[in-house]
C-alpha cells in the first residue's frame, strides 16, 4: 500500500515534507520521477478533446507535468494552502499574481522593504500597464491604512523583508486588508513553512523565491504562489497556461529534495545565525546587527509570537562606508560573494550595490539600505568557522 494525499491531513510537517503529493506510477519507484516530456499520448482523438477542453489530466508540460504537479501538491500542505502553481522563477510568481489578479487603474500598497527587482516590477513594467504603487514602511500600519485608495486590490510585503530583517504583523495587517476588501499577499521566502505560516495569521496568498531555502542548495531556479483553488488554481493556473512562465520538471524534482530536509535544514540556519549576529554585536567594527533574534531588535517580540526561529539571514552595518563593507567581504576565504541566500554555503553580499543596486538613491535610502550595510546568508558550515573568516576583515576595520 502506498501513500495517498487523503493520508496528508494525518501527518506533521516533517512527514509532508518527504510524503506529500506523490502518487507511484505502475512500475513502484520510491523516489519520485522525472518525467522530461513536453507533451503526452491520449488513447484516442476523444480523450484528447476532453482533456484540452477540462484542462483536466497531463496535457503539455507547459502547464500540466506529474513531477511539477508533486512539488505543487507538496508545497501546498506545508504551507497549509489549498493549492500552489509552481512558476520558473520567483519574480515570474510574482508577475503571475500581478497579471490575473490586477487591471488597469488598479492599485498596490507594498511595503518599502522589498527585493530591489520587485520594486522594479512594480515600479518600470506595471505602472506602464496602469498599476499604481504607494510604498510604506513594512511595520506601520497607520501607514498602511493611510495609504488605501478605493482602488486598492492588494497589500504586498515581505516578512522578514530584505535585507533589514524587519517584520510586519501579519495578523494586523490582513484584518486591515479585509475590511477594505484588499487581498493581503506575503513573500515567505525568507522563513518558508517550516518557520512561518501566514495563511494560519489570515494572508489570503504566498509568495515564493523556490530558488532560495526550499531548494537549499543553490541548484536551481524557481517559484510558486500558494493560495486558494479559485484564484491560484484557477485564475493564475490560467495565466500560466496561456503565458508560459513554467517551471521545469527537473527543476521541480530538484526542488522535492529541496523539500525533504527543509525543517532541519531551517532550524539548523537559525541556530547559527542567532550565534553569529550575537558575535557580530560585539564586535567593535561592527555598528547595528539586523537579526530578529537578538533581544535588541525592536520587533524581537513579534518574531518569537510569529515565528518558529528567527531565520539563517543576518545583515549588520560596518564603520568606515562603502568602501570598509567591500574590505570585509574581499577579506573572506569561506564566504561566498555572491547574492543568492539559502543556500547551503553561507554566502555574503552589499546589498546597496547588488540585490538593490538598480533602485535610486532616494529608494534605497527609503528602504533603510545605507552603503555601510552587509548581508550574510548563514549556511550548514560550523558557525566558528564563519567567525574567523569574518574576523580577518573585521581587524583590518578595527584593531581586535
Amino acid at each position: 500500500m502506498s501513500f495517498t494525499t487523503d493520508d496528508a491531513s494525518e501527518l506533521g510537517f516533517a512527514s509532508l515534507a518527504v510524503r506529500a503529493g506523490q502518487t507511484r506510477t505502475p512500475e513502484g519507484e520510491h523516489a519520485e520521477p522525472i518525467f522530461l516530456t513536453s507533451s503526452f499520448v491520449f488513447a484516442n482523438a476523444a480523450e484528447a478533446a476532453a482533456r484540452f477542453s477540462t484542462a483536466t489530466g497531463n496535457i503539455y508540460s507547459r502547464f500540466t507535468n506529474p513531477t511539477v504537479r508533486v512539488f505543487q501538491e507538496r508545497l501546498a500542505a506545508l504551507e497549509g494552502g489549498e493549492c500552489c502553481i509552481a512558476t520558473g522563477s520567483g519574480m515570474a510568481a510574482i508577475l503571475a499574481t500581478c497579471m490575473t489578479l490586477l487591471k488597469s487603474g488598479d492599485h498596490i500598497v507594498c511595503a518599502n522593504a522589498v527585493f530591489g527587482t520587485t520594486v522594479s516590477l512594480l515600479n518600470q513594467y506595471l505602472n506602464k500597464f496602469g498599476v499604481a504603487t504607494t510604498y510604506v514602511p513594512l511595520s506601520d500600519l497607520a501607514a498602511w491604512e493611510a495609504a488605501i485608495r478605493s482602488e486598492t486590490r492588494l497589500f504586498y510585503l515581505e516578512t522578514p523583508s530584505n535585507p533589514l530583517m524587519e517584520l510586519a504583523d501579519i495578523r494586523q495587517l490582513a484584518e486591515l486588508a479585509h475590511a477594505h476588501d484588499i487581498l493581503l499577499v506575503v513573500d515567505n521566502c525568507f522563513c518558508t513553512p517550516a518557520l512561518q505560516r501566514p495563511f494560519e495569521l489570515g494572508a489570503d496568498l504566498v509568495i515564493h523565491s523556490a530558488t532560495k531555502y526550499l531548494d537549499g542548495q543553490g541548484r536551481c531556479v524557481g517559484g510558486a504562489v500558494v493560495g486558494d483553488r479559485q484564484r491560484v488554481g484557477a485564475d493564475i493556473y490560467g495565466f500560466l497556461r496561456t503565458a508560459g512562465p513554467t517551471m521545469s520538471p527537473f527543476n521541480a524534482w530538484v526542488f522535492l529534495k529541496g523539500l525533504e530536509t527543509l525543517h532541519l535544514r531551517m532550524r539548523a540556519c537559525s541556530e547559527s545565525a542567532l550565534q553569529l549576529a550575537g558575535w557580530l554585536e560585539a564586535q567593535p567594527a561592527v555598528e547595528r546587527v539586523y537579526y530578529p533574534g537578538l533581544p535588541s531588535h525592536p520587533q524581537h517580540e513579534l518574531a518569537k509570537r510569529q515565528q518558529a526561529a528567527f531565520g539563517g539571514i543576518v545583515s549588520f552595518e560596518v564603520r568606515g562606508g562603502r568602501q570598509a563593507a567591500w574590505n570585509l567581504i574581499d577579506a573572506t576565504r569561506l564566504l561566498s560573494i555572491t547574492a543568492n541566500l539559502g543556500d547551503a554555503k553561507s554566502t555574503i553580499t552589499h546589498p546597496a550595490t547588488t540585490t538593490h543596486g538598480r533602485l535610486t538613491p532616494q529608494e534605497r535610502e527609503r528602504a533603510g539600505i545605507g552603503e555601510s550595510l552587509v548581508r550574510i546568508s548563514v549556511g550548514l558550515e560550523e558557525v566558528t568557522d564563519i567567525q574567523r573568516d569574518l574576523e580577518r576583515g573585521l581587524r583590518q576595520l578595527v584593531p581586535l
